[in-house]
């Protein structure tokens, strides 16, 4: 019988010690490391000489003598089906991840009884109980769809129960972190068992043709929880995002290998489940007012779609020796760039001010095209003139002062008219100059960020105590 090795494995990061230590030498964590017993290699499975037994490759040329296109698995959710490119791929394996309650077992069971109208599907839960995932599905409209539960957490029962000839075509795990395997010495939601449970199911899932989803919990760091490699196993990485004091819910593709990444739907959440929002621009934007100062709308772009966000800025003035800077929706890092910038190169003192930024709608901006709507903002705030009305904004700044260029400004631009904006702050864009075509609305270009100050002239007293120090 092979000799049990043991080791000592970190939770967070999954790097392996033959001994333990109160912190990981690897990422910093502390109390981390957790012993695992695995097996040693089986004896008998060598050629003599120390060497494993290898088992011959066949290669196939890397054109398929077949023109037809992947076939897709399409859930009926535009939202959902966006996101992954089109639809499920059979034999392709999906990791869903966010945090507690903010809808992940709500989207899947939605997705995967629109699935049993056309596929069999089979729905497993480790986490509840068949009767609570039934209450769900009452709540939801969804009790007649055609869908097979089970509540199980044992990968070798899972295996051996979809491995015959009437396999499911879709199969949910919810969630991965509750399944065992019975050869580890290891407590579910480890290292070693998620690593083994996920390459075991991943395994079947493309031996059976299957569309696997997953569902992951995440740490609070708000990554996937359990090994890194669990991410790098799988062929598509959705993160479902929102702020669970807003109804918007935002499913956004990190990794795709059927389809490009960065896509976003968006979702909002209801009593009868998340209910996807075919125009999410009109939605964000339903509560502006356009005569309130310290507000820009920025049109931004999350992987294919043009999104218009409004950014909220409120300049006021300290009553402690630091002032506060207070970020929500968007990088801390990056307001502090765009401060020291406003202040070296425009001459606008922001030191004896409290800054507060927030995205509304409870969105996340992840893009440096949002620097210019964000200085617009600011100074907005800070004198208390608003934003040139109907006006969008986009565009990304350097430390510099100089107003750079971004991707696609074009698409931009319609989707702003789309929803009646009539004006647009932009970087110089020589490429439509070039071209001659007419502008679809009133541009405002800037090559330096100071050009962007006469647009506030004539504000508060405030304002003028900045320009006279200037």
């Amino acid at each position: 019988m092979a000799k049990a090795l043991s080791h000592f494995v970190c939770q967070s990061c999954g790097a392996s010690f033959p001994k333990w230590a109160g912190k990981c030498e690897a990422c910093g964590s502390w109390n981390a490391l957790v012993e695992e017993t695995q097996a040693g290699p089986p004896k008998g499975l060598h050629d003599g000489k120390g060497r494993g037994r290898a088992n011959r490759i066949d290669f196939v040329p890397l054109k398929s003598d077949s023109d037809t296109p992947i076939p897709r698995r399409f859930s009926r959710i535009g939202e959902f089906d966006r996101v992954l490119g089109g639809g499920l791929v059979s034999g392709s394996a999906t990791l869903v991840g966010g945090d507690p309650g903010i809808g992940k077992s709500t989207l899947l069971l939605q997705v995967v009884c629109n699935l049993a109208a056309q596929y069999k599907v089979a729905y497993i839960s480790g986490e509840e109980a068949i009767e609570q995932v039934r209450l769900r599905a009452v709540r939801l409209g969804l009790a007649d769809a055609p869908c097979e539960l089970a509540c199980e957490t044992s990968v070798r029962d899972i295996v051996a129960a979809i491995d015959q000839a009437n396999t499911p075509d879709i199969l949910i795990i919810d969630s991965i972190q509750t399944m065992y395997v019975d050869t580890l010495d290891s407590a579910p939601g480890t290292v070693a068992q998620v690593r083994t449970s996920a390459q075991e199911l991943i395994r079947i899932a493309k031996k059976r043709d299957i569309s696997l989803l997953i569902v992951g919990h995440v740490t609070k760091d708000g990554t996937i929880a359990g090994p890194r490699v669990l991410e790098h196993m799988v062929d598509t990485v959705l993160y479902l995002e929102g702020d669970r004091g807003h109804q918007f819910r935002v499913l956004r593709g990190v990794k795709n290998r059927f389809g490009p990444t960065d896509e976003i739907g968006v979702f909002e959440m209801t009593d009868k489940g998340l209910m996807e929002v075919q125009n999410p621009s009109a939605l964000f934007l339903s509560d502006r007012r356009e005569d309130m100062s310290g507000a820009a709308v920025f049109a931004g772009l999350e992987g294919t779609r043009p999104v218009l966000v409004e950014i909220q800025a409120l300049v006021a003035p300290t009553t402690y020796g630091t002032p506060r800077r207070a970020v929500v929706g968007w990088d801390t890092g990056r307001l502090a760039m765009i401060l020291a910038v406003l202040e070296a190169r425009c001459g606008v003192a922001f030191g004896n001010n409290d800054v507060y930024l927030n995205v509304a709608g409870g969105f996340r901006i992840v893009e440096p095209a949002a620097d210019l709507a964000v200085a617009a903002a600011l100074l907005s705030s800070l004198t208390g003139e608003p934003v040139p009305t109907s006006c969008v904004a986009f565009g990304e700044i350097g430390l510099s002062g100089e107003v750079r260029p971004v991707s696609q400004p074009e698409l931009r631009i319609k989707e702003a008219v789309k929803l009646g904006f009539t004006g647009a702050i932009m970087p110089q864009n020589d490429k439509a100059r070039k071209t001659g075509a007419p502008p679809l609305l009133r541009t405002t270009e800037l090559r330096l960020l100071t050009e962007l100050l006469p647009l506030f002239q004539g504000g508060t007293p405030q304002r003028k105590q900045a320009e006279k120090g200037r």
